[in-house]
C-alpha cells in the first residue's frame, strides 16, 4: 500500500510500517480540534515546555505540516500519534487540524504511541518502561518480542523494565530527570536506594562514580584492628578534630568496645549528627 503522506521512519518497524498493517486505507481530512481526545495508551506524561512553546510558534507561523493520526471512538477521534501537535495547535488557537483516520485496535494504538514516543530523545525511561510493560501485561508480549518490535536490544528492554521495581521516590527522581536511566540501573535491588539516590544528586555523581559508591555500600566494612594505646589516642584525636567534640574509645582485647562522644548542648549534638550523615 502506498501512503499519501510521509511519516518519519523510526526504531524497529516505524510508524509507516504500522500504518501499512491496518486493514483499510487511511482517510485524510480536517476535523474540529474539540472533537479530538488524547490517547488513553499515551506513555508520555510530561511534555517539555520549551519544546512545546517552539512547536506552538511553528504551528502559528506555518500550520500543521504532518497530520495527526487518529481512530474513530464513537463521536470523537482518539489520537494515535501526534498529541504534541494537537496540544500545540490548541495553544496556537487553531479550530481545525489535519488528521489521518485509520482503523486500529487497542494493541495497534499502543504500538503507535510507543513507537512515536521512543523515537523522541526526551521520553524519560520510566515512561518508556511503562509503555513496554503495557505491551507485556495487556497484550502478552515477551521481552524478546518487545525488543524486536521497538528495534532495541533485549538487554535494553529488560534493564528499562527493571527500573519499575525501584521505590516510588526514586522513580519520581528519574521522571523529573534528576537521575538518568544509568543511575537508576545502578540503584535497582538496593534497600537504601533512595538515600543513595539523594547522595548521587547532592554530589552530582556520574554513573561510574555512582557505581563506585554502591560498591562501597555493598562491601562489608573492614575495620582496622587497634593494637595499642597510641593508636587509640591518635584515633580519638582525629575524631575530635573532625567533630569538634571530645571522643573516647574503650577498646577491649577481643577487638570489641565502645565509642563515646561528649557534647555540652544540642547544637553540638546537631553538629555530630550532621557530620555522620554527611559522611555515611
Amino acid at each position: 500500500m502506498t501512503n499519501t503522506f510521509k511519516l518519519k521512519k523510526g526504531l524497529g518497524r516505524g510508524l509507516s510500517s504500522l500504518i501499512g498493517d491496518t486493514s483499510t486505507n487511511p482517510i485524510s481530512n480536517k476535523v474540529s480540534i474539540s472533537s479530538i481526545i488524547r490517547n488513553k495508551f499515551q506513555p508520555r506524561k510530561n511534555f517539555n515546555k520549551e519544546q512545546m512553546d517552539e512547536l506552538t510558534y511553528s504551528i502559528k507561523e506555518r500550520g500543521i505540516i504532518q497530520p495527526i493520526i487518529v481512530r474513530r471512538q464513537s463521536d470523537k477521534y482518539e489520537i494515535i500519534a501526534g498529541e504534541r501537535r494537537w496540544q500545540a495547535a490548541q495553544n496556537a488557537g487553531l479550530h481545525e487540524v489535519p488528521v489521518v483516520e485509520i482503523e486500529a485496535d487497542d494493541l495497534k494504538s499502543l504500538e503507535f504511541a510507543i513507537i512515536e514516543n521512543v523515537q523522541r530523545d526526551d521520553l524519560n525511561s520510566i515512561e518508556e518502561a511503562n509503555g513496554y510493560k503495557r505491551l507485556i501485561d495487556e497484550f502478552k508480549y515477551d521481552h524478546e518480542k518487545v525488543a524486536k518490535f521497538i528495534g532495541k536490544s533485549r538487554t535494553h528492554i529488560t534493564n528499562c523494565l527493571r527500573l519499575l521495581s525501584l521505590p516510588a521516590e526514586v522513580i519520581k527522581l528519574i521522571e523529573e530527570k534528576k537521575l538518568s536511566q544509568g543511575h537508576g540501573k545502578v540503584l535497582v535491588g538496593l534497600e537504601n536506594s533512595y538515600q543513595i539516590a539523594k547522595k548521587i544528586i547532592e554530589k552530582k555523581l556520574s554513573v561510574r562514580q555512582a557505581e563506585h559508591l554502591v560498591r562501597i555500600y555493598k562491601s562489608p566494612k573492614k575495620y582496622k584492628v587497634i593494637t595499642n594505646d597510641s593508636n587509640i589516642k591518635a584515633l580519638e584525636k582525629s575524631l575530635q578534630e573532625k567533630t569538634g567534640l571530645t571522643a573516647k574509645i574503650h577498646h577491649k582485647k577481643n577487638n570489641k568496645g565502645t565509642l563515646f562522644f561528649e557534647y555540652n548542648n544540642t547544637d553540638q549534638l546537631d553538629r555530630l549528627v550532621m557530620v555522620i550523615k554527611a559522611n555515611y
